[in-house]
């Protein structure tokens, strides 16, 4: 009976990690949505990274604009798209730490090529490209995702789309929630109506 119970937990597992993916190559991407969240849709690129899958569900907005998405391989292993405006350089590079790097405060190893920065510290790495104002961050873990294939990824890394409206995007309009008062602490009406 426990073999039973191992094999079901694993195909759950399976199915978390597969279920509202797309393969990397498509565009999977629904604008619609991620403009919602307030993502400049000028901000939201793909890169293709052979034994990986652009997990969906992940999709969101970084910072102000935006944009950031996981890629997850068949063994669990995932690797972070994250492009938003900015600046960088040689200082840049070795000042600022790598996100979930362990441990934090690790030191920066930087190396500048014909494609961006390569970083490493601690238990993680990533290569940063800067194309104009746009700044695009592919990382992982140093044993989930190999250097070569960072590389390769970011400088294939292209927009989701290019069909020229990328800039004509409407404003964010916050959403009317309607059950927020006009006066008091602002916390929801959670009154009963009639009949309930």
């Amino acid at each position: 009976m426990r073999g039973a119970w191992v094999t079901v937990a694993a195909l759950g597992l399976a199915c978390l990690s597969a279920c509202g993916s797309v393969v990397a190559g498509s565009s999977g991407v629904d604008m619609g949505r991620l403009r919602a969240l307030g993502v400049a849709p000028d901000l939201v690129y793909l890169v293709d990274l052979p034994g990986y899958e652009m997990a969906e569900q992940s999709m969101g907005g970084i910072g102000e604009e935006g944009f950031g998405v996981f890629y997850t391989s068949a063994g669990g292993r995932q690797v972070e798209l994250r492009v938003d405006r900015g600046t960088f350089g040689d200082d840049v590079c070795r000042s600022t730490p790598i996100n979930l790097a362990t441990p934090p405060d690790a030191l920066v190893l930087c190396v500048h090529d014909e494609v961006g920065w390569y970083r490493m510290a601690g238990d993680r790495h990533e290569y940063v490209a800067l194309r104009g104002d746009v700044l695009i961050k592919l990382g992982g873990g140093v044993t989930d995702v190999g250097r070569a294939a960072l590389k390769t990824a970011v400088a294939g890394a292209r927009r989701a789309t290019d069909d020229g409206k990328a800039g004509t995007a409407p404003p964010r309009v916050p959403v009317e929630r309607g059950d927020l008062p006009t006066a008091g602490d602002g916390a929801p009406d959670n009154a009963v109506g009639p009949g309930g």
